[in-house]
């Protein structure tokens, strides 16, 4: 619906309950072919400094996982990166940030599109 392709994304904020579900998430968001999430993680494309930064906040597992309101953490990290406000976690010239959360088992999912005020 926003018309933008994986590859115009600079930075994620994913779902990552458990590590395959963050793999799950690179396939299923398009930044690597199914199958690949692997090795999309052995590649260091998801890093700080990587082609598409994910979870620069730390994720659920560094932060936790309070059932019902991981994305509110997930839309404040998206703030800070799009205002430049990151600190030591800033993505480098980060114009538009993708946030995917995930609720009930997978039972519902919601992705938002953050681009930074022009």
């Amino acid at each position: 619906m926003a018309q933008i392709k994986p590859d115009k994304i600079n930075l994620a904020e994913v779902h990552d309950c458990f590590t395959i579900a963050e793999v799950i998430s690179y396939e299923d968001l398009g930044f690597c072919n199914v199958g690949e999430g692997g090795k999309l993680v052995d590649s260091g494309a998801t890093s700080l400094d990587g082609r598409i930064p994910v979870n620069t906040s730390g994720g659920l597992k560094a932060k936790g996982h309070p059932v019902g309101a991981t994305g509110t953490p997930q839309a404040y990290e998206m703030y800070l990166q799009l205002t430049d406000q990151a600190e030591r976690r800033q993505v480098k010239d980060a114009q538009i940030g993708l946030t995917q959360n995930i609720g009930g088992s997978g039972a519902t999912a919601a992705v938002h599109i953050y681009r930074r005020d022009q």
